[in-house]
């Protein structure tokens, strides 16, 4: 079931990493059919292999039917997945919708109908399942409750970005400046994420158990034994919960919440009424171990380690492809928009770091913490025999073999075997506190020194040099293709403008004017670095006032306008600057203050030559 979480954050940096182009890649009745064909074709797919599995239930293992039912639902769970990437940089869905008001200003608001598309693919699987799956296990559990056990169960992994994102689109929407700056720097970026993420994982579980439609175990024997193992364990709490996943039939509990008014403990029914009290008390304790142990604040820290891992190694990687020749020609040859390419390309590698490091890095702790909660069971009793008894009833009761292991669990017979050697020598149980130990002091020097080469490659030397290096190379390679591109050789022109290469940025942007003379931003930018370069052998005030008029006259903009003035102002015509930058003031709705110091020194100089005279 966790597995899912990892499906859904995939989709959500499919979604997320895209650049839709300005047109979409097919007209809108070759997209629809496109679109519905697509989704007929995978219903019928998927119907037709638990079909085919369903009529050999009778005659196979039902190890093996259990294990045939996962696999088709993890394999077309990927096929949906890619079916949505298809969606998304194929057939360009979301370049449909950028013109509705509404998705403009709350864009959370079209990412969740697409979040939705992808929900609708998996419902289509598990709607399909549902047939062998009740075979199999002979329940009386309805369709619509397996789809929608296995939806409410995914879903609250989505909750944090929703908030952090819709809460971001509303400051955006709001007549307010303040807030708007302060989330466009990179610093209050990492403030607002930082506070809200440690608000979500506080409030969190109150709003998932809430989701999970939960309610409160009821006053009683189950009650009080509970009660009174959690006041023994020294555990605090809010609530006492039934967990009503897949109708509650799953022998299961969970403890979720850092502090203690939102902090829930969750068991099933099944769980009651299969295992015997001092079972139940083995469960309850495997659970409180994760507490006690800190697991859940290690959760969060691990999280923060994949911002750092992906926010370091995610430049280097897109240099890297994009410096290959090989990989660039392809990219460019595709005949796809290129954009969408990079874009694909972007979303390709975020995902692979995305699975690293949860499928093998996070996936590792979670099996060792899982060990280190059976474990703990032996801080409360003497034994963990009713555990052991209690994975066995497990195992037979949904018919998965013992030796199944996953990506977050160890398999039921290699935790077994581990308690029996903790049965035989608790010097096992120092092991493992030791080995998590160790891990963890590995893991946080690695994370240390991940954040530290991030920062310098974001915000360091280093990093803006390695940037503008790949920046360049790019541009010129582009150059030698087509030669006659001007906007290259204005972008060429404000990389070097950037890096205070003032020769290369004036041939550069007098190459750009040469092909194509009506560009105001060239224009402009020339105007003004003859103006006003810090290199005075390289200013040209004669040219920078033709630059600026011809700008002036294509677009008349305050900064433009400001240029005009500041070239005049060089050129020794200092009434025309007070006037050009009067206008430029008056029209200008940002940056006020800018505007307003120039004038001043214009005024000032104009009154200083005038009584000169």
């Amino acid at each position: 079931m966790f597995v899912n979480f990892i499906y859904f954050i995939i989709v959500l940096l499919i979604y997320t990493t895209y650049l839709p182009p300005d047109e979409p890649n097919l007209a809108p009745l070759k997209t629809s059919i496109l679109f519905l064909g697509l989704i007929i074709v995978f219903a019928y797919f998927t119907h037709m292999q638990f079909h085919k599995l369903e009529k050999r239930i009778t005659k196979d293992n039902i190890l093996r039917v259990d294990h045939k039912i996962n696999a088709i639902i993890t394999q077309q769970s990927v096929m949906a997945i890619v079916l949505f990437a298809v969606d998304i940089y194929g057939l360009s869905l979301t370049s449909f919708f950028k013109n509705i008001p509404l998705f403009t200003v709350i864009p959370t608001l079209q990412a969740l109908v697409f979040i939705g598309l992808f929900v609708f693919y998996l419902a289509i699987i598990w709607a399909c399942a549902y047939g062998p799956y009740k075979r199999l296990y002979i329940t009386d559990l309805s369709r619509r409750s397996y789809v929608l056990s296995n939806i409410s169960f995914s879903i609250p992994v989505l909750f944090p970005w929703f908030l952090l994102s819709g809460i971001a689109d509303i400051i955006n929407a709001l007549p307010f400046e303040l807030p708007k700056r302060f989330l466009s720097t990179p610093e209050g970026q990492v403030i607002y994420f930082l506070f809200f993420l440690s608000t979500v994982v506080i409030i969190g579980p109150a709003m998932i158990q809430k989701f999970w439609r939960c309610k409160p175990l009821e006053s009683g024997y189950v009650r009080s034994r509970i009660e009174k193992l959690c006041r023994r364990a020294g555990l605090e709490y809010s609530n006492i919960l039934y967990w009503p996943i897949f109708g509650g039939r799953m022998i299961t509990a969970g403890i979720m919440g850092l502090i203690k008014k939102f902090r829930y403990i969750l068991i099933t029914k099944a769980l009651v009424r299969h295992l015997e009290p001092e079972e139940m008390d083995a469960v309850i304790a495997h659970e409180i171990g994760h507490i006690k142990k800190k697991h859940l604040h290690f959760y969060l820290v691990f999280f923060i380690g994949y911002i750092f891992l992906a926010y370091t190694s995610f430049d280097l990687l897109v240099y890297f492809i994009i410096y290959t020749d090989p990989v660039y020609r392809l990219i460019s040859s595709s005949g796809i928009n290129h954009d969408t390419i990079i874009s694909a390309v972007f979303s390709l590698i975020i995902i692979i770091i995305f699975f690293i490091y949860f499928r093998y890095i996070f996936g590792y702790f979670m099996r060792n913490f899982e060990r280190q909660a059976d474990t703990y069971v032996y801080a409360l009793f003497p034994s963990a025999k009713p555990l052991i008894s209690t994975f066995k009833k497990i195992a037979a009761t949904t018919g998965q073999s013992p030796d199944k292991p996953n990506w977050h669990h160890f398999s039921i017979k290699e935790r077994i075997e581990y308690l029996n050697l903790c049965e035989q020598d608790k010097i096992y149980i120092i092991r493992q506190d030791r080995k998590i130990k160790k891990s963890i002091a590995v893991y946080l020097a690695a994370i240390v020194i991940i954040g530290g080469i991030g920062y310098n490659l974001n915000y360091g030397e280093t990093g803006k040099k390695l940037s503008k290096h790949f920046i360049e190379k790019i541009l010129l390679r582009e150059i030698n293709k087509t030669p006659d591109n001007p906007y290259l050789y204005r972008d060429l022109g404000d990389l070097y403008y950037n890096i205070n290469n003032y020769t290369e940025t004036i041939r550069a942007y007098e190459k750009s004017i040469d092909l194509k003379p009506d560009n105001p931003h060239v224009l402009n930018n020339l105007a003004w670095l003859y103006a006003t370069c810090d290199d005075k052998n390289l200013r040209n005030p004669e040219r920078a006032l033709n630059l600026a008029l011809k700008a002036a006259d294509l677009e008349e903009s305050p900064h433009i306008l400001d240029t005009l003035a500041e070239c005049y102002y060089i050129n020794g015509r200092l009434e025309e600057a007070v006037s050009t930058e009067s206008y430029a003031l008056r029209i200008a709705k940002k940056e006020r203050s800018y505007f307003e110091n120039q004038l001043k020194k214009f005024m000032t100089a104009a009154k200083v030559l005038s009584n000169e005279k």
